[in-house]
């Protein structure tokens, strides 16, 4: 993991949680330990989505803060976190929307929200495009899903025949270069025409969607690329 300067940091104010760098929010999930181990180890602060508390209280983590509406944190973890509780109890929103409007950082990566609920991880995705103006990617031990920044190209470098998986929660044109079947002139739309499966032709791949909605999913390896990517593009 490269080190993560402020860069267009949001900062908004009143946040629970303020750093200049990486920030991982642990959810309730399956987490992908390897990740997460890696993320702590290279600086990485953490900040527990409500029962992702219990997962860091196992491996011995201590998270900045745990937030959400404390329906899944065990008694074991509240008592071990008490201090770092950040109860909000509004059921409008995911916990994972719950941190997002609430934690300010340069990036953040998401592990223990693509799975095993597969509501919850729609969930998540959905989040993704309602806070598009963030550098933030959710991962799990095989992908890694982001939100296209409107009117943004991003450029990833990737080997030939790389999966590259474009999906759209709303009508969205967009432009690709470097994949291996075109997207030129398409509106991606849900019910009518989805981009997933696609490969790419080798050497970098840019990526832009006129508008919010469009979610990119990429193997899980490249995710250190497209945080970079993302943070130039904002």
């Amino acid at each position: 993991m490269n080190s993560w300067g402020n860069r267009n940091n949001e900062g908004e104010s009143g946040a629970i949680v303020s750093h200049d760098g990486l920030l991982c929010l642990v959810g309730g999930g399956a987490v992908d330990d390897n990740a997460l181990d890696e993320l702590h180890a290279t600086g990485a602060i953490l900040v527990a989505a409500d029962g992702g508390a219990d997962h860091l209280l196992a491996k011995g983590l201590v998270p900045k803060a745990v937030i959400g509406d404390m329906d899944s944190v065990s008694p074991h973890a509240r008592a071990a976190f008490a201090d770092r509780l950040y109860p909000i109890a509004e059921q409008d929103s995911t916990d994972f929307e719950k941190c997002l409007r609430n934690v300010a950082a340069s990036a953040i990566v998401g592990l223990g929200f693509l799975g095993p609920r597969t509501d919850h991880a729609l969930a998540a995705m959905h989040a993704l495009a309602a806070h598009a103006g963030r550098p933030v990617i959710l991962q799990s031990d095989r992908d890694i899903v982001f939100h296209l920044p409107p009117a943004r190209i991003v450029q990833i470098d990737l080997p030939r025949g790389t999966r590259v998986s474009l999906f759209p929660l709303a009508p969205v044109r967009c432009r690709a270069d470097g994949l291996q079947w075109s997207l030129e002139g398409l509106t991606l739309a849900p019910m009518e025409r989805i981009g997933t499966s696609n490969k790419a032709c080798g050497g970098v791949v840019s990526l832009e969607a006129q508008s919010a909605g469009l979610l990119c999913i990429l193997p899980a390896e490249f995710r250190d690329q497209v945080l970079h990517s993302l943070i130039l593009a904002h």
